[in-house]
């Protein structure tokens, strides 16, 4: 089975053995890594995250909840989370809104801890205490806390998503969506890579890669399952406001699961990390 390797410093990878393939054969550049720290706000590009074995770290690290309801908000449901920025710099949280205000400390336990159910998985949440929460609930019209989760429990998938250029560029040309390479932020992936042929990603289902990712470092990722896809496609990644097509394009164009949601996008594991060289 065939390995991608980084190609010398470059955010590159290339096939290093096994049997020749135009395809596989190409370089694809790391176009951008990029995750939110509380969940369903902005997804935004984190060109100097540290990853680790499970993903990056910070990712999703926080969500608000509905107590009342036992809910994690998800972005689909409270598009007005895409509007809310974030930043996570040495245990200091930062929660922007587009007029300006902001609410920024260190994210407290209150002691009390709540189970929600995530996509039918409970997970364990620990409330916080704060200006966080007072903040949010303002923005959104309801009443909800600024909860800590452990990592990956408020993650959809596995610890890395990846999205390839050529695919959304095919999406692009199928909806007449022409800008869709400049809101990459819709699929909020973890890495965008620069490819030439669509859907190469589902190609390497089940191999071990490594990329190279500038101020980073080499990840060697396991890459697995199609992700399914759901409306959140639809909302501006800046605004939340609803108003493409991209998901009916998909459905009637891409393979589809079970419940009839079309796939874009891999999902992959962290299997190794190396930091990258200090320049």
């Amino acid at each position: 089975m065939p390995q991608l390797l980084p190609d010398g410093g470059a955010a590159t990878w290339r096939q290093v053995s096994g049997p020749p393939s135009p395809a596989s054969a190409r370089e694809f550049g790391v176009r951008s890594l990029g995750f939110a720290h509380v969940k369903g706000t902005r997804h935004e590009a984190r060109p100097r995250a540290v990853v680790d074995a499970h993903g990056p770290v910070g990712d999703r690290e926080f969500c608000f909840v509905d107590v009342e309801r036992q809910q994690v908000l998800k972005t689909v449901q409270n598009p007005r989370l895409i509007r809310m920025t974030t930043s996570l710099v040495d245990d200091t949280l930062t929660i922007t809104l587009p007029d300006g205000r902001s609410a920024s400390g260190r994210p407290v336990g209150s002691g009390e801890r709540l189970t929600c159910y995530y996509w039918k998985r409970p997970v364990d949440l620990e409330l916080t205490d704060g200006q966080h929460s007072a903040l949010a609930s303002e923005f959104l019209g309801k009443p909800v806390r600024l909860a800590r989760a452990l990592r990956g429990d408020v993650v959809y998938g596995a610890g890395l998503s990846i999205v390839t250029t050529a695919s959304m560029r095919e999406l692009a040309d199928r909806s007449g969506h022409h800008e869709l390479l400049d809101e990459a932020a819709r699929f909020r992936a973890t890495l965008v890579l620069d490819t030439d042929e669509p859907f190469i990603e589902e190609t390497w289902r089940g191999r071990d890669v490594t990329v190279n990712v500038p101020d980073v470092g080499a990840l060697r990722v396991r890459i697995g399952s199609p992700i399914a896809r759901c409306a959140i496609l639809d909302l501006d990644p800046i605004t939340g406001e609803r108003g493409s097509n991209l998901l009916k394009t998909l459905a009637v164009s891409r393979p589809r699961n079970e419940a009839g949601e079309p796939y874009f996008g891999v999902n992959a594991e962290v299997i190794e990390t190396s930091a990258a060289p200090d320049t």
